[in-house]
């Protein structure tokens, strides 16, 4: 039995207290803001050459019908921060500046350095394929395993594997169950490949959920502890970590997350999400995020020879990631990026390669996991402009 695995049996009876007990009453409509948020509050001194009015102007907004509360840190070239919202949309208490949130697929970043640096220690080969490490993982319809390589570009050909719904709505019915990440890989790769490995990029969770099995296949230890020591502890993430297997609160600090169920807002801050696992059930902070970002482009979390592998898409038609990070040009610059989304939370990382403009940021948005573009056209660009 694996250290999850233990970690996971221990907190199904937290789970099942919670499934039992919580009460998550559909809230009518929103509260008004608390006295005072009108005026978000923002840091000095600003950061270079970004568009701080536009920012403020962005949290001024808060809370509105869709955010509840915006956490925002600009970096680079001097700092800033700001911090608007409600905490709660029943009290109407301000929102927290240093809140925990659900870090969503920007957990994959994580994955993705814990995995280039057991590249760099020569116990895993990028271009060696996944059955190395997980001979039983595979049928015989896989008759081209995909490499490590596949796995961390998104092109490994795996379908996606087993859920608990599709939307929102129907997920938030199957909130306290538990889908372990072994029953969602079955599920996948039952179905057989969706195409050779190499051939096509296709985003999805499965390619890192493998991944975090791949981990602990090779080290003989849990993908939380590994992420811990690997990543989190160096770079001074105090404040990130997983929930204790299909424990559903945010611990310590934090802010109310909504979603749109059944046509009413409702709060879904309490969910297991431990079938996300290695792909997305990362809990963390703003300020945490950002020196995972620092750490990244700095060559402490990932040598900068692998970095540079990190850092290159694929050459398949369409491709726009590279291993976790999408790649984009905003303002004739290059930026590399990683958003998640998970119900009631969006989260967005991205920077220069040069470190001369980061940001991060969480939004509680009932709109989460639709199109997130808008969010991030909201409260992210700005930070690329001027």
């Amino acid at each position: 039995m694996t250290a999850r695995t233990t970690a996971r049996a221990r907190a199904t009876a937290v789970s099942a207290l919670l499934a039992s007990s919580l009460l998550l009453v559909p809230l009518a409509g929103t509260a008004a803001a608390h006295p005072g948020q009108s005026s978000p509050a923002v840091s000095t001194p600003r950061a270079e050459g970004f568009d701080a009015t536009a920012l403020e102007r962005a949290l001024a907004e808060v809370p509105d019908g869709d955010v509840s509360a915006a956490l925002i840190r600009v970096g680079g070239k001097g700092g800033w921060s700001g911090a608007a919202g409600v905490r709660d949309l029943r009290t109407g208490a301000p929102a927290l500046p240093h809140a925990r949130f659900r870090a969503g697929s920007t957990t994959k970043v994580v994955t993705a350095a814990v995995v280039l640096q057991l590249v760099a220690e020569k116990r895993v080969d990028l271009d060696a394929p996944v059955s190395r490490y997980l001979p039983d993982l595979l049928p015989p319809s896989f008759t081209e395993p995909p490499t490590v390589r596949h796995l961390l570009t998104y092109t490994s050909g795996l379908r996606p594997g087993a859920s608990l719904g599709s939307t929102t709505e129907e997920m938030y019915a199957h909130r306290f169950e538990t889908l372990t990440p072994e029953e969602v890989v079955a599920a996948s790769v039952a179905q057989g490949p969706a195409h050779d490995p190499g051939e096509r990029q296709v985003y999805g969770n499965i390619h890192y959920t493998v991944l975090g099995m791949l981990i602990e296949a090779v080290t003989g230890d849990s993908y939380e502890h590994q992420a811990a020591v690997r990543v989190f502890r160096p770079l001074g993430m105090r404040h990130t970590g997983f929930p204790g297997g299909p424990d559903p609160r945010v611990h310590g600090p934090h802010n109310r997350a909504y979603a749109d169920i059944g046509g009413r807002t409702t709060d879904v801050t309490e969910w297991n999400m431990s079938d996300r696992w290695a792909a997305g059930d990362m809990i963390s902070t703003t300020a945490d995020l950002e020196r995972l970002v620092f750490g990244l482009f700095g060559g402490e979390a990932v040598p900068p020879s692998l970095l540079d592998q990190m850092l290159t898409v694929p050459d398949i038609d369409g491709a726009t990631y590279g291993m976790a990070l999408e790649r984009f040009v905003i303002g004739g610059r290059e930026i590399w990026g990683k958003t998640g989304s998970r119900p009631g939370y969006h989260t967005v990382l991205g920077a220069t390669r040069d470190l001369s403009r980061t940001v991060v940021y969480s939004v509680n948005a009932k709109s989460a996991r639709e199109d997130g573009f808008p969010l991030v056209q909201r409260f992210a660009l700005p930070a690329f402009a001027g």
